[in-house]
């Protein structure tokens, strides 16, 4: 391997962190209240919904798949929660799970077994989870709030050493994460399947049922995501997920997961959200902008890192060729 081929290899796994680096850096100095530890506490509970949402979502882009269902099962895992704690607090957190994994579920059988374009059928369960929400809330006119004192409400909003249970607990799913990928044949297989789904089947892998369970694993990301959130804020509110499918895909892509399979990292995908929630925080801080900049810097940031990416991975094929 060359050095421009081994800086090639850094720039696309690691420049997330590098670019993170360089942006916490500058507003630390450009900003008195960034770099506080209260700040700290706050980028880091914002990003922790949406973190454990894209990780679900690392392991289907790896695979060569995509989910856009994750806001709506988000959204859908919040009301079922706050649903559900009527009957406590473990009611409140399987009735979630249950179903938004149900809905995973049904979107790795179409997906594997019935051969359909992820695309579309996360599309249709996309549409048919905000349905769902809808329907069990009365169009949004419900907004059920959960009991301070219930201990799914006291997770969502309790501390340890000042810092939020949600980030501890995406903390232990992110590295429960890398060693499924790392060191297990699960994470291996995921890894063949995004980059030949025909060679993985030549080597016997098991690749629908691997599929199947790697759609079942996002939707239950996204309902324990969203069940925290509505513990968090104390109710399920129907109009949150809108647009956090897209913001989970731009986490992963800018850590530097490949679009089209077969290469990725969790903890980029981490970087990558810690780096969307720091644009956030950054254009709060400056005041005088609208925070649908963040959408603007985002998407910014996903054009660029999809066209560097395309750019490596023809350097990397031409390589091969050359061989």
């Amino acid at each position: 391997m060359t050095r421009r081929e081994w800086l090639a290899g850094v720039v696309q796994r690691r420049g997330s962190v590098v670019v993170l680096a360089i942006v916490v850096l500058v507003s630390s100095f450009a900003f008195d209240s960034f770099a506080t530890v209260d700040n700290a506490r706050n980028v880091a509970m914002q990003s922790s919904f949406l973190a454990i949402v894209a990780l679900g979502m690392t392991f289907v882009i790896m695979s060569g798949g995509i989910d856009l269902s994750v806001g709506s099962v988000y959204a859908l895992g919040g009301v079922l929660a706050a649903l559900g704690i009527q009957w406590g607090s473990v009611a409140g957190l399987a009735l979630p799970l249950v179903v938004c994994g149900g809905i995973g579920l049904l979107n790795g059988v179409l997906v594997a077994y019935g051969r359909l374009a992820p695309f579309i059928v996360t599309l249709a369960t996309l549409l048919g989870a905000r349905g769902l929400l809808l329907a069990i809330t009365k169009e949004g006119a419900t907004t059920r709030v959960m009991p301070r004192d219930a201990l799914l409400t006291r997770i969502g909003q309790g501390t340890l050493l000042g810092i939020g249970y949600p980030v501890f607990i995406a903390a232990v799913l992110f590295a429960v994460g890398v060693f499924v990928l790392q060191r297990t044949r699960f994470g291996h297989s995921v890894r063949a399947i995004g980059g030949s789904a025909e060679a993985a089947k030549l080597m016997g892998l098991p690749v629908a049922r691997r599929t199947m369970w790697l759609y079942t694993g996002s939707g239950l990301l996204a309902g324990l995501a969203g069940a925290l959130s509505a513990a968090y804020i104390a109710s399920g509110v129907t109009i949150v997920g809108v647009g956090l499918e897209l913001n989970a895909i731009a986490a992963v892509v800018i850590g530097g997961t490949l679009l089209t399979g077969g290469a990725g990292t969790v903890g980029g995908t981490l970087a990558g959200v810690v780096l969307l929630s720091v644009i956030q925080n950054v254009i709060n801080q400056i005041g005088t902008l609208s925070s649908y900049y963040q959408s603007v810097v985002s998407g910014a940031f996903l054009a660029v890192v999809v066209a560097v990416q395309a750019y490596l991975s023809r350097a990397h094929l031409g390589r091969k060729r050359d061989q």
